[in-house]
């Protein structure tokens, strides 16, 4: 699972308020190259939640070079776009598990697929 899956997830337990970010406990991480493209990350970019980003890149150890804000015109800088887009694109979350920050339930992600099926007890 990429960081960019991540950014996309919330828990959505019954009568839970705050499911996201879901905390990330690693068990294996990989890294897969990917094409650099500079145009899809300023894209994406606006629509990722930066500090459940970093803090997803943190827990999995490539944090390196992501800075806590993101400063004007850090877009246009490569370093920045580089360290971006491998923490983005190229670090997966093989096998590991999510956790509900409000309920501490965790979903587990087995070969890269993170299983956010409810109990019927949950809908």
């Amino acid at each position: 699972m990429k960081l960019l899956t991540h950014n996309m997830l919330a828990c959505t337990i019954k009568g839970v308020q705050n499911g996201f970010p879901l905390k990330i406990e690693a068990e294996e991480v990989v890294e897969r190259e990917a094409d650099f493209d500079p145009d899809f990350l300023r894209h994406i970019f606006p629509k990722l939640e930066w500090a459940a980003f970093l803090e997803g890149a943190r827990a999995l150890g490539c944090a390196e070079g992501l800075p806590d804000a993101v400063p004007e015109g850090a877009l246009e800088e490569e370093a920045f776009l580089r360290a971006f887009h491998h923490a983005l694109l190229e670090v997966h979350l093989e096998e590991g598990a999510l956790v509900c920050p409000e309920t501490g339930r965790r979903f587990i992600v087995s070969k890269g697929i993170p299983n956010m099926l409810l109990n019927e007890d949950e809908v």
